[in-house]
């Protein structure tokens, strides 16, 4: 496949190491081309070996790309993206175009999730519930010097087999459009969104504390509860509201922002119907949360584990329709449709992918239509990717190619 960018996007996938065996087992960072139009793949090209590097980030100047290594102790590996496979690199078939920078301690076991701002990044540990902050050169995502800082965190929930310690799992910045009041860290294992400074503010609060994993902000932030078993995982913004899915309740908690910059919790609403038929047993456990791209403010799509599922929610205002879901803020927020994925598919994360002009393709044979999302989901249970066409606003769709993967993908991102 060519990589004409009017109607090809490129992803960097990240992996798991195959199922059984320990991280460095021939996992890597893999660069996958798809056609905007028609959602086909082209072939998985390796970029760079590295040890379950299971989530990616991309520096906002395009320069640098951020793999964590999902194991204990952890680790962030920084890598240049090369001039070759930078987006300004033309049509043809681009190189893979990574070189390893270096890597840093992640601050904490087991990290899961790093989200890349201008002059820092952060990285979210799953294992102990350490938060970390690494400087970074705003001109080009190059780590700085000094290296990382770290925000410890105590506390427990009452699923005790999941909440029996902090587990920090997802950064994303506390308000839309910028990082000044902070980022928040949603915690799976104490039900709350934890609020932690950024910039010189973060710095202040670590060279107080001495840093390390019991550092704490000077003069805390508010923190935001969460029910109890909800087991935050990730967030996203839609309509105005903060939107957390729980991966242990399966549901989509709504929370409006206050003018003091913390977050008030309206409610929640299932992320699947509650009247369905599952085999006795079935986990029911939403991973990532987006927002379309063509109706943003209109529809979530919901990666759900067990079920194997792309859940659709959509937003709607009241009165507008009755039936299922909460009435929250003068909205409806509800289940509408499910696309299913597979039998084990076991969904990771997923990308709503940007399809620009070539929605335009519409009436091609096998083209999408210029109001459907295209959706690319990691499947680590099956090791495939599978794209999606799915109307946002009805919730039809369907799988409409699939790209088996030499190891399980775990992340997908648009490489610009």
């Amino acid at each position: 496949m060519t990589s004409d960018r009017a109607t090809t996007r490129a992803l960097w996938i990240g992996t798991y190491q195959p199922e059984g065996a320990s991280p460095g087992s021939g996992e890597g960072v893999w660069r996958v081309d798809v056609d905007l139009r028609t959602g086909a793949f082209g072939e998985p090209r390796l970029a760079v070996t590295l040890p379950a590097p299971s989530f990616l980030a991309l520096h906002p100047s395009g320069r640098t790309l951020y793999a964590v290594g999902e194991d204990d102790p952890g680790t962030l590996t920084a890598l240049e993206v090369l001039a070759d496979a930078a987006p300004d690199a033309g049509a043809g078939d681009p190189a893979t175009g990574l070189a390893v920078l270096g890597a840093v301690a992640s601050g904490g076991s087991f990290p899961c999730h790093v989200l890349a701002l201008d002059d820092e990044v952060w990285v979210a540990n799953y294992g102990d519930g350490v938060a970390a902050r690494l400087p970074v050169d705003p001109a080009t995502g190059v780590p700085a010097a000094e290296g990382v800082t770290t925000f410890g965190h105590e506390g427990s929930g009452p699923v005790t087999d999941r909440q029996e310690g902090p587990h920090a799992h997802f950064v994303l910045p506390a308000r839309a459009g910028g990082d000044a009041d902070g980022v928040l860290v949603s915690d799976l294992g104490t039900d709350e969104l934890r609020r932690l400074p950024t910039g010189k503010a973060a710095t202040a609060a670590t060279s107080a504390t001495g840093g390390g994993p019991d550092a704490r902000p000077d003069g805390p932030l508010p923190t935001v509860p969460l029910p109890a078993g909800t087991g935050p995982r990730h967030a996203v913004r839609c309509a105005g509201h903060l939107v957390v899915v729980g991966e242990l309740d399966g549901r989509a908690h709504v929370l409006a922002p206050r003018a003091d910059g913390g977050y008030e919790h309206l409610g929640s609403a299932p992320v699947m119907d509650l009247e369905a038929t599952l085999p006795q047993g079935t986990p029911v456990q939403p991973s990532h949360v987006s927002v379309s791209r063509t109706a943003p403010d209109e529809a979530l799509y919901v990666g759900v584990r067990g079920p194997d599922v792309l859940a659709v929610l959509t937003v709607t205002p009241a009165g507008v329709e009755a039936g299922p879901g909460s009435v929250l803020d003068g909205r409806r927020w509800a289940h509408r449709a499910d696309v299913p994925l597979g039998e084990g598919a076991w969904p990771r994360h997923h990308a709503v992918l940007d399809r620009g002009a070539a929605r335009e393709a519409a009436g091609a044979p096998g083209a999408l239509a210029p109001h459907e999302d295209l959706v690319v989901v990691a499947l680590q249970g099956t090791s495939e990717l599978v794209s999606l066409r799915v109307d946002p606003r009805t919730g039809a769709g369907e799988v409409v190619h699939r790209l088996p993967m030499p190891t399980p993908p775990a992340c997908v991102l648009e490489a610009w």
